[in-house]
């Protein structure tokens, strides 16, 4: 798409990296929000006018699909565009590339708003910023499309007690800590994400009684994921997730993941994502074995989703 703008161009940093090898999920959500921030000053609402108005653009639901891994080392190209525009909400499209070959490495669409940095507040599109949104509208690639997820209406905002009522799983717990917050003391979105990441050895020991620590040459990948942010975390607060399994396909499954506010109780982001086991040795999917498959099924939560 030669009319998307460069957002980004950077590399992908050994300590970005999991245990799977590859850059960890949460490093993409962080270069599609920094690559949002150059966008921002194309559509006439840079670091300047952010910083005297108090307005920042800011992602409310992330769509992302990771086509092909990246290992340390690669170089990344980041570009992104405007696919639409629903009132004061606007359709971002990103597209991350392997800078040497070209390939697609990940694509990233967001409903976007502007914000108070301050409190959050959702604020108008000023008109100042209408032609130029004009102006980098492009079309959304076919690549670039929800695969395995429904992208409808967003299930209604959860409860930690319903999640515990319907059997979800405990798979992580800790507080927000300084370094994962901006300036103004909120959770960076990256970190939704990588607490997430963080939980899943979790709950694979609980779902299946893996411990991936003891096998170098299995592990997993995800494939597409649908996060909802529902609230807005600050330094300090206590989060807890519970996740449970949605489907199982022949190589494919989906997860649901619930964080919530462990004070309040109330749901902090709603993720879904679609998850294969990875032949670490040939970088490859492999099938989930009958055996697992009927386990797995087992174990399937109705009613959950992003």
């Amino acid at each position: 798409m030669t009319n998307l703008v460069p957002l980004l161009r950077s590399s992908v940093q050994t300590w970005e990296c999991d245990d799977m090898g590859h850059m960890n999920v949460q490093f993409y959500v962080a270069k599609a929000n920094e690559g949002l921030s150059v966008l921002s000053h194309h559509l006439g609402h840079g670091p300047t006018v952010a910083r005297q108005t108090s307005r920042v653009l800011l992602p409310r639901e992330h769509h992302i699909r990771f086509h092909r891994e990246q290992r340390p080392g690669a170089g990344l190209t980041l570009e992104g565009g405007i696919t639409g525009r629903d009132g004061d909400t606007l359709k971002v499209y990103e597209e991350l590339t392997n800078s040497a070959s070209g390939v697609v490495s990940a694509t990233i669409n967001a409903d976007v708003i502007l914000v108070d940095a301050q409190t959050r507040e959702p604020q108008p599109l000023p008109a100042s910023m209408d032609a130029a949104i004009k102006a980098h509208t492009v079309d959304l690639p076919t690549h670039g499309q929800p695969r395995g997820l429904d992208m409808g209406p967003p299930v209604d905002a959860p409860t930690l007690a319903q999640a515990d009522d319907m059997g979800m799983v405990y798979t992580w717990q800790g507080t927000v800590k300084p370094n994962q917050c901006n300036p103004h003391g909120y959770m960076n979105q990256q970190h939704f994400m990588g607490l997430v990441s963080d939980s899943i050895a979790n709950l694979l020991s609980q779902t299946r009684g893996d411990d991936r620590s003891n096998d170098p040459n299995i592990g997993g990948a995800a494939l597409e994921y649908r996060f909802v942010y529902r609230s807005w975390p600050k330094e300090g607060d206590i989060l807890t997730l519970r996740s449970g399994l949605k489907h199982v396909g022949p190589k494919t499954y989906t997860w649901a993941h619930w964080m919530f506010d462990m004070e309040t109780g109330k749901a902090v982001a709603t993720a879904e994502a679609v998850a294969v086991t990875l032949d670490l040795v040939a970088r490859k999917a492999i099938g989930i074995p009958d055996a697992m498959r009927a386990h797995l099924e087992s174990q399937l939560v109705e009613g959950i989703g992003a």
